[in-house]
């Protein structure tokens, strides 16, 4: 028997079904699924060093196999988002410049307003769905930090203009694909040196792992990140990669189902008379529409809504019942927040709503939506 990913190379295999293949065991008699590995060191080996778990451990590796095939490069997993966020921006030099979306993910943000105090880097905040004022903002920089869609405003980068334009400047280009997944847009393909994602979400995919990944074709940033993951103890549990394993397997049939609802909720919410805005890049008339239909194989199953205040969105919010009221994101239930209760999104609309949408019924859904929306106005 051969390796089935091989197979999908030599066949062109669609996303959804290298999801379910890559990463497994191939040999007769190998079981179908990899194993839980549990241990924290490994039999010695003549003229080699000791072996220690911090350095990797095979059910690791069959979840990076599997993400790095869908992504088209070579994966690293991480203990969290954050520490594979921590990961790619480590590999700058003291004092590097790094230009960052203003309404990036609040983590992000809380991690280099934090390096930026200690002197490791300097940011620059520019709308990264401006592609001229991105560019001018990487003159002199190191690299380029992109989200597309941004987190929560769901704005739309044109992330190859964007890459031609930071290598032409010398600066590093990241991605952070948490909201796409490799099943709606490949970045490396597209120029990015880096992609990152909080597997937690998404690619996981069931509210119940906290992990992260980054995927480059570089060997020399596979190798600084690897050696940052080893230095700074940043390493997944062997449970936590085979649990985001499993979860990628559904990746495809869970963002198709979760797409398709969020398209219905969003035109539904673009017509309720409580709603003052939606944003989402599946809407005709939403600013990012004709880039998403470009550069994006879907508009995905995140969305944005805003209502009058943050009194209406906390009513809206506490008015659900088949939706949970919580933060995060990417698992088969649908959540929504109001994103201004989160350290460091004051800059927000008052009244925003973010909501990922999951694998529900979309009436039952929508009935609990409306009905929320209703209890909030009266």
């Amino acid at each position: 028997m051969s390796n089935p990913l091989e197979r999908a190379d030599a066949g062109g295999l669609a996303p959804a079904t290298v999801a379910v293949a890559a990463g497994r065991p191939h040999q007769p008699g190998d079981p179908v699924n990899p194993p839980v590995v549990l241990t924290s060191i490994y039999r010695s080996e003549e003229d080699a060093p000791p072996g220690y778990a911090r350095e990797g451990n095979p059910t690791w590796t069959a979840f990076e196999e599997a993400l790095g095939s869908l992504e088209g490069g070579a994966a690293v997993a991480f203990a969290s988002g954050i520490a594979a966020v921590d990961a790619a921006l480590g590999g700058l030099p003291d004092g590097a410049v790094v230009v960052v979306p203003d309404d990036a993910y609040s983590g992000t943000h809380a991690l280099v307003d934090h390096l930026a105090e200690r002197g490791r880097l300097t940011p620059r905040a520019v709308d990264i769905a401006d592609t001229e004022r991105a560019l001018a903002a990487c003159d002199g920089a190191d690299a380029l930090w992109v989200e597309s869609p941004t987190n929560p405003l769901m704005g739309v980068a044109d992330i190859p203009a964007l890459a031609e334009g930071a290598h032409a400047r010398g600066c590093r280009v990241v991605v952070d694909a948490t909201f796409t997944t490799p099943m709606r847009q490949r970045a490396l393909d597209q120029g990015a040196d880096v992609v990152v994602h909080s597997a937690t979400k998404f690619l996981s995919g069931h509210s119940d792992v906290l992990l992260g990944s980054a995927v480059t074709r570089d060997v020399d940033h596979l190798a600084q990140l690897r050696a940052h993951r080893t230095r700074h103890g940043a390493v997944p549990g062997p449970m936590e990669a085979w649990l985001a394993l499993r979860g990628l397997r559904t990746l495809g049939v869970r963002i198709e189902r979760g797409e398709a609802s969020a398209r219905e909720l969003a035109r539904r919410l673009a017509a309720h008379s409580m709603v003052h805005r939606v944003r989402y890049p599946g809407l005709p008339d939403d600013p990012g529409y004709r880039r998403a239909t470009e550069q994006l194989d879907g508009p995905g199953a995140m969305l944005s809504f805003e209502v009058a205040d943050a009194g209406t969105a906390d009513a809206v919010c506490a008015g659900v019942r088949v939706i949970a009221h919580a933060t995060s994101l990417g698992g088969v239930e649908t959540t929504l927040e109001r994103r201004t209760r989160q350290r460091g999104q004051s800059h927000l609309p008052a009244g925003l709503v973010r909501v990922s949408v999951g694998c529900e019924d979309v009436e039952d859904l929508w009935t609990d939506l409306a009905r929320a929306l209703e209890a909030a106005a009266a």
